[in-house]
């Protein structure tokens, strides 16, 4: 996969920081013994958020990678990417 450094992925880095904020709260919880559903239930809040980073992420690609791809006339590797994306994601579900 190619590097694409000049795209910023402000959203999903926002997002991520908060996930790891909350992540570093589920440790505390854990640490304190707190109720196990309790845990659960803030686990299930980061799972969310990283899927909503990678969306952001996924959507900011074919914004601009997908785009100049159409305009360049070189679609087929990036459908190829998409394709073995979903994959993940179906997996993911």
């Amino acid at each position: 996969m190619e590097n694409h450094s000049h795209h910023k992925h402000d959203e999903a880095l926002k997002i991520l920081k908060t996930a790891r904020g909350q992540i570093d709260g589920i440790i505390r919880m854990i640490e304190d013994g707190r109720y196990c559903i309790d845990i659960s239930t803030q686990l299930l809040a980061v799972i969310s958020l990283l899927k909503k980073a990678n969306t952001s992420v996924v959507n900011r690609h074919i914004e601009t990678c997908v785009r100049e791809a159409v305009k360049t006339g070189e679609v087929d590797e990036k459908i190829k990417e998409l394709e073995t994306l979903m994959k993940y994601i179906e997996k993911s579900l």
